[in-house]
This record gives structure tokens, sequence and C-alpha cells, in this order.
């Protein structure tokens, strides 16, 4: 296991030091858990951005194939 150091605001560090004594876990162990919530939520607002980015791709992709069956449809000798 890696270690890092890092300062903190004071309100934040008295903040962290209560909710984990509620929690009845260690400070680190607190902090640790809030990165790995952050981490998750980073990720899925990344992973949904990048599915939308797709969805997008995918949406114009089947409108072009649409606007073409159209033509056909129209036109069936074309």
């Amino acid at each position: 296991m890696g270690a890092i150091s890092l300062k903190l605001p004071d309100d934040l560090l008295k903040t962290s030091s209560q909710c984990a004594e509620a929690l009845k876990v260690s400070r680190a162990k607190y902090i640790r858990r809030a990165i790995e919530q952050m981490n998750r939520e980073t990720y899925m607002r990344l992973r949904a951005k990048r599915l939308a980015e797709v969805s997008q791709k995918v949406r114009t992709e089947s409108m072009r194939v649409n606007a073409e069956f159209a033509a056909v449809e129209r036109d069936p000798d074309a």
C-alpha cells in the first residue's frame, strides 16, 4: 500500500475526524472511503459522457442509413 501526505483545511480535517468517529472508523479509513466514493462517481460520470458521445455517433449514422432507405423506398430504381 502506498502512502501520501496531504494538507487539509482545519475545518475539513475537523469534520472528517468527527464523521470518522461517528462511524467508528479511523480517520484514514474514512478518507480512503471518501476517495473511493469520489473515484466511483468520477468513473460513472466519465462513462456516462462516453456513452452519450458514442450514442450520438450511432444516432448520426442511423439517421444517414434511414435517409438512404427512405430514398430507395421513394425510388426503388435509384
